[in-house]
């Protein structure tokens, strides 16, 4: 689909990311099918990962581990300079990403920490927050300088699997672009990401290995859900 501000792709993330142009995205937000998603499924700590009357998706592709440098590669080239890039992921996963980003030549500033406020499944320590791993190419400032580092959005209860709030979404984009700038998103899921950047006057491309995913964020942009 290619609206005049929105662009949406079916493929895998990094052979979409080799066709587009060099520094020509303003921001990247994103959301990969990590691997210890899996994990958490298999030992049946959550249950909105799998079929059920709740979500009608089958269990996306996994994005190992061993892909996260040709990604971000990859993300690093199509970034602007002196811009952010922004990724959710889980404890484990992060460990495994910032040293990754770093060589490759992103700067990390700090893990935000999204506190979905309602607690999650678990048999110990119940979770009730993820990452978002901050990291910056070049310089650029952010936008309000009171935003904290916890961000307090309740998780999207039944829907998309491991769908993000609109609203989370829309803090970053608002921290790290002006309107009229292009917003990212290699795995967009039910596309909140794409959501968050058209309610608030920037424009989006985005890309998804599910064709029921694609269709998801085609309706949900095209018509406004």
């Amino acid at each position: 689909m290619n609206e005049n501000n929105c662009n949406l792709h079916l493929g895998d993330a990094v052979s979409w990311l080799k066709t587009l142009n060099d520094e020509t995205v303003d921001l990247f937000v994103t959301d990969p099918p990590y691997e210890s998603l899996e994990k958490h499924r298999k030992i049946g700590t959550t249950t909105r990962l799998k079929n059920s009357k709740a979500s009608s998706n089958k269990w996306f592709e996994i994005f190992p581990n061993s892909r996260f440098e040709e990604l971000l590669i990859e993300i690093y080239r199509v970034l602007k300079k002196n811009s952010h890039f922004y990724l959710l992921c889980d404890q484990e996963t992060a460990f495994i990403i910032k040293p990754i980003a770093e060589k490759i030549g992103f700067k990390f500033w700090k893990p935000i920490v999204w506190d979905k406020v309602k607690i999650g499944m678990g048999y110990h320590y119940r979770a009730r927050y993820e990452f978002i791993l901050f990291f910056e190419k070049g310089k650029r400032k952010i936008k309000d300088l009171s935003i904290p580092d916890i961000l307090s959005v309740p998780r999207i209860h039944r829907g998309y699997p491991t769908e993000k709030p609109v609203e989370l979404i829309e803090i970053l984009i608002k921290q790290s672009t002006n309107e009229g700038e292009l917003v990212c998103d290699p795995f967009m899921g039910s596309c909140s990401s794409g959501k968050a950047a058209l309610n608030l006057g920037r424009s989006f491309i985005g890309n998804d290995l599910c064709e029921e995913a694609y269709e998801i964020s085609i309706e949900r942009l095209l018509l406004n859900e």
